[in-house]
C-alpha cells in the first residue's frame, strides 16, 4: 500500500527539524547575511585596489581572499542550517559604504 500523498501545507515542515530552536536558526540566518556582506566589502575593495589608477596588486589580492574566505563561511553555515532542518533566509546585501563623497572604494 502507497502512503498517502503529503499536502503542500505540511510540506514546508521540514522533517529533519528536531531540538533546533527557532532563536538559533535566526541567529545563523543573520551570520550568513554577515559573512556575505562582508564578503561583498572584501570584493569591493579588492577591484578598488585593481584599478589601474590605483594598482595595488598585493593589497587587490589580499582583499580578494578575504572575500573568498567570507563566502565560505557562509557556505558551510548555510550547510549547516539544511542539515539541521533550518530554513535559509538572505537579505538583500546592501551596497557597502564608501567613506568618500560621491565615489565608489
Amino acid at each position: 500500500m502507497l502512503p498517502a500523498p503529503v499536502s503542500p501545507v505540511m510540506a514546508a515542515v521540514s522533517q529533519v527539524r528536531q531540538n533546533y530552536h527557532t532563536d538559533c536558526e535566526a541567529a545563523i540566518n543573520s551570520q550568513i547575511n554577515r559573512e556575505l556582506h562582508a564578503s561583498y566589502v572584501y570584493l569591493s575593495m579588492a577591484f578598488y585596489f585593481d584599478r589601474d589608477d590605483v594598482a595595488l596588486k598585493h593589497f587587490s589580492r589580499y582583499f580578494l581572499r578575504q572575500s573568498h574566505e567570507e563566502r565560505e563561511h557562509a557556505k558551510k553555515l548555510m550547510g549547516l542550517q539544511n542539515q539541521r532542518g533550518g530554513r535559509i533566509c538572505l537579505r538583500d546585501i546592501k551596497k557597502p559604504e564608501t567613506g568618500r563623497k560621491g565615489g565608489s572604494w
